[in-house]
């Protein structure tokens, strides 16, 4: 995808920079002739993005005051335009859903959900005054097959792809192009992350699931054997670049081969089958 006048790079919104998918897909998008404006949470993170080149903004997804202002600064630097928007920040929410408080599952969808909800409408009227636009939002296999011990974040993903999908649906010929990019396991600070919501908001030594949470925090302490099939942030920046330059983007983008057998097992198993199988899983 390239914007009307050539001289001028196209333009994208990168969220969730400080570390990960994010960095890395900024950094790399940077290096192929875009103008990346990338956010973090941290006034901290800001410095190592922008000596790279790269236009680091603070955002938080839980502040609409912060979403509002990253639009009205990244269109007052472009003259009103923008290409580009990946929803990518995010974290994860572990915990049995019997053990799930109410705030915590609201907090969870105010980051994964709402926020990107936020942002993503801001972005659109823009891309329909211009004519073209690319939105791809960072899913996760998760947000097609559920996974025991992770329902907050399960949810979360489910109910992004039905907005994102309904979405491209309703924005079909308008220019705007809407691609769901559904990771398996990536090698990021996602875990430990997770790693500190689960101990701030779940009663693990009074919960029923006691020991499988024991097991659960040696997993994400890195103390028990890592997740298979995890690959760099590079595959997904490998399939961003298609969502954003092809002609006719995919809908859907599976990353890893242990999401891509999720995906096909649940087409091919029987739903109680398949739900047994992912049930032993985790």
């Amino acid at each position: 995808m390239s914007s009307e006048n050539a001289s001028v790079p196209p333009s994208i919104v990168v969220t969730g920079c400080s570390s990960g998918i994010g960095a890395h897909c900024a950094r790399a998008l940077k290096a192929e002739g875009w103008r990346v404006f990338a956010t973090v949470r941290r006034e901290e993170d800001l410095a190592g993005l922008a000596a790279d080149g790269i236009e680091a903004l603070l955002m938080d997804y839980t502040r609409p005051e912060t979403i509002a202002a990253l639009v009205e600064t990244v269109l007052a630097r472009t003259g009103g335009r923008l290409d580009a928007l990946f929803n990518n920040g995010a974290y994860g929410q572990a915990g049995a859903v019997e053990d799930l408080p109410v705030e915590a599952l609201r907090a969870q969808f105010e980051t994964n959900v709402f926020g990107w909800h936020d942002l993503t409408r801001r972005v659109i009227p823009v891309m329909r005054r211009q004519g073209h636009g690319r939105i791809v939002q960072c899913s996760s296999i998760l947000g097609i097959v559920p996974y025991r011990w992770r329902g907050a974040y399960n949810a979360s993903k489910f109910a992004l792809e039905g907005l994102s999908l309904t979405l491209r649906m309703e924005l079909a010929g308008s220019g705007i192009h809407v691609s769901l990019i559904e990771p398996g396991p990536i090698a990021s600070r996602f875990t430990a992350n997770a790693l500190v919501q689960i101990e701030k908001t779940i009663d693990l030594e009074n919960s029923v699931h006691a020991e499988e949470y024991c097991r659960q925090l040696r997993r994400l302490r890195g103390e028990a054997k890592p997740a298979r099939g995890k690959l760099g942030p590079e595959a997904v920046h490998a399939v961003l670049r298609h969502a954003l330059t092809a002609r006719s983007p995919r809908p859907h983008y599976v990353v890893t081969a242990p999401a891509r057998q999720g995906v096909l097992l649940k087409k091919l198993l029987p739903a109680a089958l398949f739900y047994r199988i992912i049930g032993r899983l985790g």
